[in-house]
């Protein structure tokens, strides 16, 4: 950020209500220009703010809201290319201080708009293509924007975008960024500036305690799955010896690798934005019950005498693979179930079930 302490906001101040310059938009009362921009900077000062400008030009608002913000206390900070200076001429006696900081580039848009970035809020007064161009860096990355409509501008064409994106703002703040001028315009424009900065920091409150949720939930999920997927690595030590089919043989054949297919749904639900593992657990179940089912009764077809002799540690190194690959892509499974089809079983590999000759 702009201010080395961080201990006040730093607003960004940009326009230009130069007499005879084209702009597009046109200007809008420019000869009141001035004054109001003397008084926003006056009513910046007491509320505790610091300014980041770019020019001492008159032909810049910066210039007027210097001197308004020179009547009470706080730090202004002149944001200039290496080889450029500038001197507000301040009165005797004031309580500002002013602070350059030079960019080591020679272009004055390397220095703008990479303080723009790190600015707290931005104010708009008139202008032109720059003053459009901060405004929409402002819109796009939500920070505070107070473009004064009233005097048209780019700040004009940046309200108007403004009242489509909202960010922080309230349709009570776009309607007095709109207002004409009046005595108590400025006080008004630096309490929706205030009102803004609290509701980007509830925002930001609320956002950074979701992505902390969400990385809980994700870090829990990743520690289901490997749970899951230890217990179906259990299945080989639990599978015993080959023989009759049994409930405890037939339960260690069916339900590890339904462990494996969770694990593999909330492995996959690990790589998405909107990370629901527990949802995801029960589609790869879903999936994995039609995938491995499917599989043990394509087996049963091509060896009606497999339920005789058991080998379930040896089923397990295909029905395993199997359930896991069917959590993984469950949405896979689930296309081919709504369009009618079956999903495809592995291919057995040769010797590994009974086969008998034609008669």
């Amino acid at each position: 950020m702009v201010s080395p302490d961080r201990a006040r906001p730093v607003v960004a101040i940009v326009g230009s209500v130069e007499p005879g310059r084209a702009f597009s938009p046109e200007l809008k009362h420019p000869a009141a220009a001035p004054a109001a921009c003397r008084e926003l900077g006056r009513q910046l000062a007491l509320s505790g703010y610091d300014l980041a400008v770019f020019s001492a030009k008159p032909k810049y608002i910066e210039h007027d809201v210097v001197h308004g913000y020179a009547q009470e206390q706080g730090a202004v900070f002149i944001h200039l290319p290496r080889h450029r200076d500038a001197d507000f001429s301040l009165p005797q006696g004031s309580s500002v201080a002013v602070h350059t900081v030079r960019d080591t580039g020679p272009e004055w848009e390397v220095s703008f708009y990479r303080t723009l970035l790190a600015c707290d809020a931005v104010l708009l007064v008139g202008g032109g293509q720059s003053t459009r161009v901060a405004g929409v860096i402002a819109m796009s990355q939500r920070i505070p924007l107070l473009p004064v409509a009233t005097f048209g501008g780019g700040a004009g064409q940046v309200w108007v975008n403004l009242d489509k994106v909202r960010n922080d703002t309230t349709d009570d703040d776009i309607a007095l960024l709109g207002q004409d001028w009046r005595p108590d315009s400025a006080r008004r424009l630096v309490e929706c500036l205030n009102l803004q900065r609290q509701r980007h920091a509830q925002w930001l409150r609320e956002r950074d305690h979701a992505a902390r949720r969400a990385s809980l939930s994700t870090g829990l999920g990743l520690t289901v799955a490997l749970l899951l997927l230890v217990c179906s690595l259990l299945g080989f030590t639990l599978a015993g010896e080959p023989g009759p089919a049994t409930g405890r043989r037939l339960g260690v054949l069916v339900v590890t690798p339904l462990l494996a297919a969770m694990a593999g749904a909330v492995i996959r639900s690990s790589f998405e934005t909107a990370d629901q593992w527990p949802r995801s657990a029960v589609r790869g179940l879903g999936a994995g019950v039609v995938s491995v089912l499917l599989y043990v009764a394509s087996q049963l077809l091509s060896v009606p005498s497999l339920l005789d002799e058991l080998d379930v540690r040896r089923l397990l190194f295909f029905t395993l693979p199997l359930g896991f690959s069917a959590g993984f892509t469950f949405d896979l499974v689930f296309e081919r179930l709504r369009s009618g089809a079956a999903p495809d079983p592995p291919v057995q590999p040769p010797g590994t079930g009974q086969t008998t000759d034609r008669p």
